[in-house]
């Protein structure tokens, strides 16, 4: 249970940066802190258990992606559940501050940046958490073999060996 799909589906992923971005946008628009709640719980679930224990994620999955247009594109699992770790982080914390603290122009900061992350994920392909992990990994934070495709990107396109040869 406690696993993470590896490969993800690109369209499962952009889905759900999309309910991301339109419970990001309800919270932000209504005011409403109760849904924190299940914005934090959604990553915390999709970080622990990848789409097992997460509505969005089963949506994303099961209902959404297999019906729309193209085959599955895929891509590593690793940088994907790094971005969901990084949105429990931004999550969790515009929880805390908006119920903790009190702090509610804080919490909508916290939560507007994660509403961007998703947003351009969504929209445009582009996961921050991706680009991070990348980075992490080029700089020897994150192992290789914490994603062997990430470290070669050879695996997953061997057309770019014939490219440089």
């Amino acid at each position: 249970m406690f696993t993470f799909p590896n490969p993800v589906d690109e369209r499962a992923a952009r889905t759900v940066a999309t309910g991301v971005v339109v419970l990001t946008v309800l919270t932000l628009a209504t005011q409403q802190g109760w849904l924190l709640v299940p914005l934090a719980y959604g990553f915390w679930a999709r970080v622990l258990t990848g789409p097992t224990l997460s509505p969005l994620g089963q949506l994303a999955t099961r209902v959404v992606a297999p019906r729309l247009p193209g085959s599955p594109r895929y891509t590593p699992g690793p940088p994907k559940r790094f971005a969901q770790g990084i949105g429990v982080l931004f999550s969790s914390t515009a929880l805390v501050l908006w119920f903790g603290f009190d702090a509610h122009a804080a919490a909508n900061v916290v939560l507007a940046l994660l509403g961007v992350a998703a947003l351009l994920e969504s929209a445009f392909g582009l996961c921050l958490g991706c680009r991070i992990f990348s980075l992490l990994m080029r700089w020897g934070v994150i192992p290789t073999d914490v994603c062997e495709s990430c470290a070669d990107i050879t695996r997953r396109h061997p057309q770019l060996v014939k490219a440089s040869n």
